[in-house]
């Protein structure tokens, strides 16, 4: 029986979310675990309970479901999975009246577009598109069993375990709809179930160990203003140390975002952050080359303007990047 026992058949699919292991925004992937169940109607499996002895057919384990159980089956694909996954456990019930229930459980590697336009303030919805391979929309119909995603969600939230670190996970949703890519031949619609699983960043720890420091650095280059105006090489050495570590926080944040063509808002407090310290590189030379003019008194004068100037054009930057960002 290598042909699905309707046109279309309908298949009731869940996705129960048991764990999500890595959150990896450097390759822009995700692995969860999860139980996948589906549920269908095919008459030609329907048997006399008497007359087997039994009120349920049971095909459990890897060895069963590939070398016993001969009827049909939507093999389930995750259409962005990377490499093969790992099953570690499959189930098939036969009822009576031909109904079939199956029960998998698997590890699975997905890709998936993050936007990180808001990091680390950001939210991420990943995405998972599963299709019954080889199986065109006139030939099997995925439907979402509630049933399932609602014990999904439950579990989510009473259950630690799913969420990981630097993560909250906000929502699980299954949703019904048609892909038209093609394998092979003229463009076909497959029936498609989209799984979205909402996270939002705990952005604390990112706060305290990069961005709080950042600033407390740049506000300590207030220093330059109360320096001698006439002592250039002090005030240099302060400010060049100043950009050189903001040019480490740079490599350091690089190292573990993709290489993305837009600005997060950590990008642009770090640019806004080096160019306000180049600011204070430019204040030094102008108020050395008054003081060789002799012209001291008004290069005191811009000094004391520049201390107050100075933390006010930086936390403006700052949260107006914020407002623009997130």
């Amino acid at each position: 029986m290598p042909n699905p026992p309707g046109r279309p058949t309908e298949v009731k699919v869940g996705v129960f979310l048991a764990d999500i292991i890595d959150v990896d925004e450097l390759n822009e992937t995700f692995e969860v675990e999860l139980i996948l169940t589906a549920e269908w109607e095919d008459p030609r499996l329907a048997f006399d309970p008497a007359e087997e002895g039994t009120a349920e057919k049971l095909f459990q384990g890897a060895f069963q479901f590939n070398e016993i159980y001969a009827a049909w089956w939507p093999q389930l694909l995750f259409v962005n999975q990377i490499g093969s996954g790992d099953t570690n456990a499959v189930k098939i019930s036969i009822f009576p009246d031909g109904r079939v229930r199956y029960l998998d459980q698997r590890s699975v590697l997905l890709e998936t577009p993050m936007a990180l336009r808001a990091f680390p303030f950001d939210h991420q919805s990943l995405v998972a598109k599963i299709v019954s391979f080889g199986d065109y929309s006139n030939q099997v119909k995925l439907t979402v069993d509630e049933r399932v995603s609602g014990a999904s969600e439950e579990y989510a939230e009473v259950n630690d375990k799913v969420n990981i670190a630097q993560w909250e996970l906000k929502s699980v949703e299954l949703e019904e709809g048609e892909a038209d890519f093609r394998y092979y031949g003229g463009r076909e619609n497959f029936s498609e179930l989209t799984l979205t699983i909402g996270l939002k960043r705990k952005s604390g720890n990112l706060i305290w160990k990069v961005i709080l420091p950042l600033v407390i650095l740049v506000l300590l280059m207030w220093a330059v203003f109360w320096m001698d105006e006439d002592n250039l090489s002090d005030r240099l050495n302060v400010s060049f140390i100043g950009i050189l570590t903001i040019v480490a926080y740079q490599f350091l944040i690089d190292g573990s975002m993709p290489r993305i063509d837009y600005f997060t808002f950590t990008d642009a407090v770090l640019l806004y952050s080096f160019l306000v310290m180049c600011l204070t590189i430019f204040e030094s030379l102008v108020l050395y080359s008054l003081c060789k003019k002799g012209r001291k008194e008004f290069a005191e004068k811009i000094d004391v303007v520049f201390r107050w100037f100075f933390p006010v054009l930086y936390f403006t930057g700052v949260i107006a990047s914020y407002f623009y960002y997130i």
